[in-house]
Formats: structure tokens, C-alpha cells, sequence
């Protein structure tokens, strides 16, 4: 027999299936006994009071062994004689592009610019021990992309419910935890997401498809106002190699010579709004007492804590991005003479520290000129700002939470995860104004929100730039292809239609259906 109920329950109860059935006797009059398995459909936390709750939502076996399974999987055939599609990047957008690709029965060429995520370990460490960065593998290109060794959080406000369980069953699928269908806000983690990501490659190849790193697209084929192919070039060999078909473009937020060779090209883009900031750092242990009321922190039950804030300050928001717990904050700078940066957890979220990005709302009327890059160059300027006030090395400028609000230097700084280095900075007096001016206020509102939150015991780091693509790559609506350019279809966060793993997730696999339209109309 099975039976489903929603319960509010202390974490410790949440924590155990014998407890839980307990729990069950005790409300429903179930017999603990009989109960054979409990399976957790929806979790979530509750700690907006003193007592903290988790809320459930169970599907209760008695007498019974489960028989149906956690999630149905998603059949992938061979596509190896079908119609090709080329896939430009292989982050969340491109591998669930290519993926839905090989559902609908094309055939995906995938080219990726960076490393595999095994090759790709090398130059990230080589970051921290040589401060230098490869501009063609980093935290933002190479397989994966930006989501691959930046946390792995799948948290997204997207209301299309449908498309995001899609999503996490896929990623189920080829390795993450289930645990993903069933958390509030889904987490993998920066230590096991590389893993199921070179299983997705996997799927690819073993279906027909193919993967080609170190493999820059370099120019789009156009006949007749209509994209054909792409030409590449091999990073390692200069070998160069042209992909016919379709363009599915996923080049992420940071392939800023892509955006430079589109404008240059005349297809048209234009200038996106975007945020930029710090990286702002706690103690874990003191978010975790702020945010769950209690001076012992978390205990035994419950994850390191979460917080979201967001305000208005003279026009413009201000708010926490891509929080953090138990994390450390990266090095994500794509080139020379730059520093980004950026925020992972493990799966475990069990590191000292917990970090946010903390940006302020940067609007295109914000920015002087008329040029459809000038975000881009407002990002690059504060990066290179950054890069010379940490002492042209990876070392990345620094400041006491509470000295940045007030306006003073720092005379030292706290121990932070940072590992290039951080060096004392006044970051008040260097920021771009309308961003200092604005973080000041916004986080002294923070803190009277939230006692103990705004405390030198917390580091600011500069500069979060990376929040979104600086420019949208046009497309129309009901075909989300290019709106001047026919068979090329801008996708995912560096088209500036998402923001984050699922969302752009998502997005590459409406790209695909809508790529396999122009193919195949009975699609």
C-alpha cells in the first residue's frame, strides 16, 4: 500500500526513516513496523522562526517494497547516420542541447574552445601556483563550463516546473544524486559535477555525436542570410576543420571575442544590463548561527546555511548572488591583466567559509556611449582596475566588511579561502561610485536585517563582473533563431537568455526542438 503526506517535522526526525515512521504512528496511526520504505518526493527548510523545521513530502511504503522508479530515464538512440547540428560550447546549454539533439534523432558535433573537466584541473591549479591564467582553459571555458567548477547549484526561479525536473532527471541519469528531485534548492557540487558531466560527453559519442575540444569556432558559414556551418581551429595543432549544419551558439558569458566578432560581422546584437560587485565572505559557522537562530549553529541535521537579500538603493537593486555555504570563492579571470571572481561548494558544503556574490544593478544608460559593447569594456575595465590594484598578479584586492561600509582602510585582513592571496585594498575609494556608494547602503541594510550579518569578521574581495552576458545575441521568439540570420540559433547564458546551470539547461534543449523544426517540420 502506499500512501503520500505532507509533514513539518524538527531536522533530526527529517534526518531518519525510522524516525520519520515513528513520527507517522504517532500523527496518522501507521504502523512503524509495516513501514518498508519512506521516499522523500520534496524537501525544504524552514528557519524564518526560531525553531527551524524542515517541510516534507513523502511517499510511504507499507508492506510493500518500492517497485516504481525514482525517475524514469530519458532514451537516447543512435544518430550516428542523421542530420548534423553543430553545437558551439560545451556548458549546461550546449550539453543539454546536444543531448535533446540526440532525442529528436539529429546528429551533435560539439566544439568546445577549453580542456575536457580531467585536463582542465592542471590549468586551474596552475592559476593559484603560478598566478597566470589560460585563456582558453580556466573556471569559465572548458567542458562544462562556468557551472562545472563553480558549485553546481541547480536552484532556479524558473516556473516551468516540467522543464526543470527534466533537467535533474537528466542529470540523475548520468551520476548525480536523486537526491536533486527532491531538494528546494538542488545542489551537486563543484567535486562530483565534473564527473556526470563527462558522462553526458559520454552519451554524446556512444549515441553518434561527436566532442571536440580545444576547438574555437573562428567563423559562421552564411550563404543567403542563412548559417551552414562553422569554421574552427585547434588550439593545440592549428589545425583548422569546418562543421556543416545548423548553429546551436553556447559560448557562455565570458567569450567575449565571439561577441567582438559577431558586432564586427553585423549581426546584430545588442547592449544587456548586468551587475557587478565583490565577493563578500563569512565564517560558515556565523551564517550558520544568524540564519538558524541558534549560537551553536547548525548541529547535526541541518546544511550549512543559506541567505538571500535584495533592495533598492537610489534606483537600483542591490542583492546577493550565487550564494555559497560551506564554499570558497575562486579565481575565474578568462585572460591576462584580470581578476574575477567567483564562488563553489563541495557537495558536503563543509568548508569554514560561506560566500555571495553582493552586486549592484548596472543599467546600459549607466554606462557612457552608444556601442553595443560597452558593457563588455565596463567589465573589462573594472578587471584590469582590479588586476592593478592586486599588484598585477592573481592576489586579489581585499577589505573588512565593516571597513568598506564605513570608509576606512583595513590595517590586516581575516583568514579567507581565497588561495592566489589577498592584499589590503580600499576598495570604497577605487569601485566605480554608483557600485561603492550603492554596496555601502545596501549592506548596512543587510545587517539590520539580520543581526550580526554586517561584522569585520566577514571579507570583501573584488570584483564580481561575470553575473551575465554584457550583451543579448537577437532572436526571435517563436523560432528562437537569429532575427536577421536563418539556421542560427543564440542560446543559454552567453546569448543573454539565461542565468545559471538549469535555466540555460533548459534553453539549449528548446534551442535543439526549435533547431529541429527548421530540419524536420513533423518534429
Amino acid at each position: 500500500m502506499l500512501k503520500e503526506y505532507q509533514v513539518r517535522v524538527l531536522p533530526h526526525i527529517a534526518a531518519s526513516q525510522e524516525a520519520l515512521a515513528t513520527y507517522l504512528q504517532g500523527e496518522y496511526g501507521i504502523d512503524a513496523a509495516a513501514v518498508t520504505h519512506i521516499r522523500v518526493l520534496r524537501r525544504s527548510i524552514d528557519a524564518r522562526q526560531r525553531t527551524v523545521y524542515v517541510n516534507l513530502s513523502l511517499r510511504v511504503y507499507i508492506d510493500e517494497e518500492p517497485t516504481d522508479d525514482v525517475f524514469a530515464p530519458v532514451v537516447y538512440g543512435d544518430v550516428s547516420d542523421a542530420r548534423q547540428v553543430a553545437v558551439v560550447g560545451a556548458g549546461p546549454g550546449g550539453l543539454f542541447a546536444a543531448l535533446r539533439l540526440i532525442e529528436l534523432g539529429l546528429r551533435p558535433v560539439v566544439v568546445e574552445r577549453g580542456k575536457n573537466v580531467s585536463d582542465r584541473k592542471r590549468d586551474l591549479a596552475d592559476i593559484t601556483r603560478q598566478q597566470q591564467v589560460n585563456p582558453e582553459s580556466n573556471y569559465c571555458f572548458g567542458e562544462g563550463g562556468a557551472g562545472a567548477y563553480s558549485d553546481g547549484k541547480l536552484y532556479t526561479r524558473s516556473k516551468k516546473r516540467g522543464s526543470v525536473d527534466k533537467i535533474l532527471r537528466v542529470f540523475c541519469q548520468h551520476g548525480a544524486s536523486t537526491a536533486i528531485l527532491a531538494d528546494a534548492h538542488p545542489h551537486i557540487g563543484t567535486d562530483k559535477l565534473p564527473k556526470v558531466i563527462a558522462a553526458m560527453r559520454e552519451t554524446i559519442i556512444r549515441c553518434g555525436g561527436e566532442v571536440h575540444f580545444q576547438t574555437r569556432m573562428t567563423k559562421l558559414l552564411i550563404r543567403q542570410q542563412t548559417v551552414v556551418g562553422i569554421e574552427t581551429q585547434n588550439n593545440a595543432t592549428g589545425v583548422e576543420r569546418t562543421f556543416m549544419g545548423p548553429v546551436i551558439l553556447a559560448t557562455g558569458h565570458s567569450a567575449r571575442d565571439v561577441y567582438s566578432y559577431l558586432h564586427n560581422e553585423g549581426i546584430e546584437i545588442e547592449a544587456k544590463g548586468l551587475a557587478v560587485g565583490v565577493r563578500l565572505e563569512h565564517p560558515a559557522k556565523l551564517i550558520d548561527q544568524i540564519q538558524y537562530h541558534n549560537r551553536n549553529g547548525r548541529g547535526n541535521f541541518l546544511p550549512a546555511a543559506e541567505y538571500s537579500f535584495v533592495t533598492q538603493v537610489d534606483g537600483r537593486g542591490v542583492y546577493s548572488f550565487c550564494m555559497c555555504p560551506g564554499g570558497f570563492i575562486i579565481p575565474a579571470a578568462t585572460g591576462p591583466e584580470q581578476i574575477v571572481v567567483n564562488g563553489m561548494s563541495p557537495s558536503n558544503r563543509g568548508t569554514k567559509w560561506s560566500n555571495s556574490g553582493m552586486v549592484v544593478e548596472v543599467r546600459t544608460d549607466d554606462v557612457e556611449g552608444d556601442s553595443v559593447l560597452r558593457m563588455m569594456h565596463f567589465q573589462q575595465h573594472l578587471e584590469r582596475l582590479c588586476w592593478l590594484q592586486g599588484e598585477k598578479r592573481q592576489t586579489a584586492p581585499a577589505q573588512r566588511m565593516k571597513d568598506f561600509v564605513e570608509g576606512r582602510l583595513s590595517t590586516d585582513l581575516p583568514r579567507a579561502s581565497y588561495a592566489p592571496g589577498l592584499v589590503i585594498s580600499p576598495l570604497h575609494e577605487w569601485l566605480p561610485p554608483m557600485v561603492a556608494a550603492r554596496l555601502q547602503k545596501g549592506l548596512r541594510i543587510f545587517g539590520q536585517h539580520s543581526k550580526g550579518f554586517l561584522t569585520n569578521e566577514a571579507v570583501l574581495i573584488a570584483v564580481e563582473t561575470r553575473t551575465s552576458s554584457p550583451v543579448r545575441i537577437l532572436r526571435t521568439p517563436d523560432t528562437l533563431q537569429h532575427v536577421g540570420i536563418q539556421g542560427l540559433f543564440p542560446c543559454g547564458e552567453g546569448a543573454g537568455y539565461a542565468g545559471g546551470i538549469v535555466s540555460a539547461a533548459i534553453d539549449g534543449e528548446r534551442c535543439a526542438e526549435m533547431c529541429a523544426k527548421t530540419i524536420r517540420p513533423d518534429v
